[in-house]
């Protein structure tokens, strides 16, 4: 990070006097995130980003000082792309479900987003935003760390779901195996698995499941339903109010 670990949101963009920038931090991150559209993650190096802008790329560190704060920058603005509303609802359900699909659709648009693994999570503009509608929508009298589980359960789904998502259509395009094909290429192994029969789940599995058969989208809003369903499980009620959080939870900082 920039300035001895200091969000690049709290580094002014202009600093002092002098001339005018001649870029910005949005051009730059733009044009970052659209050679990591085409190109992956790892193709969005300052010296492309430079000669897609037409400079060189010292310049650009004037205004982005290190590799995190680029990642920083182009993550908070495909967050934006979300478009979620200024305040929830009122009912969770429903803006819950709004944040797991266009979650799901920006990972879909960038699926370099997939290549991120920061347990650090930035303060940009627009991950705050999400935040407070995120947060928002499960404030119905449930202590805040019970939020935080149940919004991780949530956001851990999608990114499971749309990281495979993402993962099946690179080997397609590497193997040409669809899903399809896999199924069918396995059937004669899958039938003598069936025959000994020593795996009676796998049976029902193969037998019964309709899951693998959906099309992406009813698996995901099936899955999604289900964590929902979880998440109702813990909301208070009327004749079972949200315990208190454990004694033992650790003394913060």
């Amino acid at each position: 990070m920039s300035g001895d670990d200091v969000s690049i949101w709290a580094v002014p963009e202009r600093q002092g006097r002098g001339p005018r920038p001649a870029y910005s931090r949005t051009q730059i991150t733009e044009a970052a995130i659209r050679i990591a559209d085409a190109d992956g993650l790892d193709a969005a190096s300052m010296r492309r980003i430079a000669a897609d802008l037409g400079t060189g790329a010292m310049s650009l560190y004037r205004y982005v000082p290190s590799r995190d704060d680029l990642l920083d920058l182009m993550t908070d603005h495909v967050l934006g792309e979300m478009n979620v509303p200024d305040r929830p609802s009122g009912d969770w359900r429903a803006d819950l479900t709004l944040i797991a699909e266009r979650t799901r659709a920006v990972w879909r648009a960038h699926p370099w987003m997939a290549a991120l693994h920061r347990p650090r999570a930035s303060l940009g503009p627009q991950r705050l935003r999400l935040m407070e509608f995120a947060f928002g929508a499960l404030d119905v009298g449930v202590p805040i760390d019970a939020m935080f589980a149940l919004l991780d359960m949530l956001t851990g789904y999608v990114e499971r779901v749309v990281r495979d998502e993402i993962e099946w259509k690179r080997e397609i395009a590497h193997s040409g195996l669809t899903p399809e094909r896999w199924m069918a290429r396995s059937a004669p192994y899958v039938t003598d698995l069936l025959k000994t029969g020593d795996y009676p789940m796998f049976e029902r599995i193969v037998m019964d499941a309709q899951l693998p058969h959906m099309s992406p989208d009813d698996q995901f809003r099936y899955g999604l339903d289900r964590v929902l369903d979880c998440i109702a499980s813990a909301l208070p009620t009327p004749d079972h109010p949200t315990p208190d959080p454990p004694d033992a939870l650790p003394d913060r900082p």
